[in-house]
């Protein structure tokens, strides 16, 4: 599953790096806590938070995710879309909560 094709159903707004789609999403993590997603989150994850600062795509650079969801309608600022452009971090928006984003992600990838 890439992340075409979560943005397709899931209905998510990309909010960066629209040319990195097809990038393969291997699982899942959902977390606010900075140091517990360095230390949890596995390669080619999808994140799942509501913090919206540029730090995010420093953790999410240096775990390798596949992107960025933020959910409950959070917006990431100018810095932080910056940041994921020049680190090549797809980011993404929904209205939706953690909870139902990482359930529908999990539903998804074990009807595969």
């Amino acid at each position: 599953m890439n992340l075409a094709f979560l943005v397709d159903k899931l209905e998510l707004r990309t909010a960066c790096c629209e040319n990195r789609l097809a990038r393969e999403v291997q699982g899942g993590y959902v977390g606010d806590l900075l140091s517990d997603v360095i230390a949890n989150s596995k390669q080619g994850d999808v994140w799942i938070t509501r913090q919206s600062h540029q730090n995010i795509v420093a953790v999410a650079a240096l775990r390798e995710h596949a992107g960025i969801i933020l959910a409950l309608g959070a917006e990431p600022g100018a810095d932080t879309l910056n940041k994921a452009d020049r680190e090549g971090i797809p980011v993404f928006t929904t209205g939706l909560s953690s909870f139902a984003v990482a359930g529908m992600i999990y539903s998804l990838m074990n009807t595969q």
